[in-house]
């Protein structure tokens, strides 16, 4: 931003430049301004989130201090005081529920590339499944000395069912983003002689990929990952069409080609079938 607004002064102080060049110049700072303040609020956003959490799980642990302490006693009180402390647990526990959904809803937004948030999400997760671990094994230690909470039960079972029914969701959900994020990286391609491409109508007339052709013949690949096909063949032809720049095909000390791809978002833009015809 301060180069920017260095060379809106410079030409200002020239008096050669258009008009139009400092407005692109002012447009791109008002446009770095604007992305700078929507990174701070979200990022704003997610520590408070963070912050939520964190006094969440601390006010469980205070709680659960409390507890340990008051089911020693006797009385009134000190069932009223259990009753108390067991219900505001667990309503926090579903308050610190629904923030950790929230994180994993923006994980999801940002196409589970933030691994440090992936992690964060499920460290929270696996702390809030202990600490329902625990409210559990508090409830059998109360019923042992005959402390029931009636009331609480469905309260508990309700809860128990909603983190149940949540983490399913989030795997159906991870499930359905995974197989989205598989058949957008997919591709598929094949080497082979000119009679083999034409027995699986791959080719034909000298056409590739006209009609129904034998879809089994192709491998699959992620394009994320493949950088590079050995063809093992001493000659090859691309037949499929593939933007110039995106590729280039090598020989070894053996003379045998291998292709690499570059630019693999470029490379597979045009078409995601890579048809080699090789001999």
């Amino acid at each position: 931003m301060v180069l920017l607004a260095a060379m809106v002064c410079g030409c200002g102080e020239n008096g050669g430049r258009s008009s139009d060049g400092e407005n692109a110049l002012n447009d791109s700072i008002k446009a770095l301004t604007e992305e700078n303040d929507q990174l701070r609020r979200e990022q704003d956003e997610l520590l408070a989130t963070l912050g939520d959490i964190e006094d969440g799980f601390r006010e469980i642990n205070e709680a659960q201090g409390r507890l340990t302490i008051d089911r020693r006693g006797e009385g009134a009180n000190a069932r009223e005081r259990i009753k108390e402390d067991m219900q505001y647990i667990q309503e926090t526990m579903a308050q610190n529920a629904e923030l950790i959904e929230k994180l994993r809803a923006r994980l999801r937004e940002t196409g589970d590339k933030n691994q440090q948030l992936q992690r964060l999400v499920d460290n929270l997760t696996a702390q809030l499944e202990q600490k329902n671990s625990e409210v559990q094994q508090l409830r059998k230690e109360l019923e042992a000395k005959n402390i029931r909470i009636a009331e609480l039960d469905e309260q508990l079972g309700q809860l128990n069912e909603d983190l149940t029914t949540q983490q399913m969701q989030n795997q159906d959900q991870d499930r359905v983003i995974n197989r989205q994020d598989r058949q957008l990286n997919a591709a598929w391609y094949c080497t082979g002689s000119k009679s083999e491409l034409k027995s699986h109508n791959i080719l034909k007339s000298g056409k590739v990929l006209e009609g129904d052709f034998d879809a089994s013949y192709f491998t699959e690949i992620d394009i994320r990952q493949v950088a590079q096909i050995n063809l093992n063949s001493k000659k090859a032809e691309i037949l499929t069409t593939h933007p110039a720049g995106s590729y280039r095909l090598e020989k070894d000390a053996n003379k045998v080609y291998t292709l690499y791809i570059t630019d693999s978002q470029k490379f597979w833009s045009t078409s995601k079938y890579l048809v080699i015809q090789t001999k």
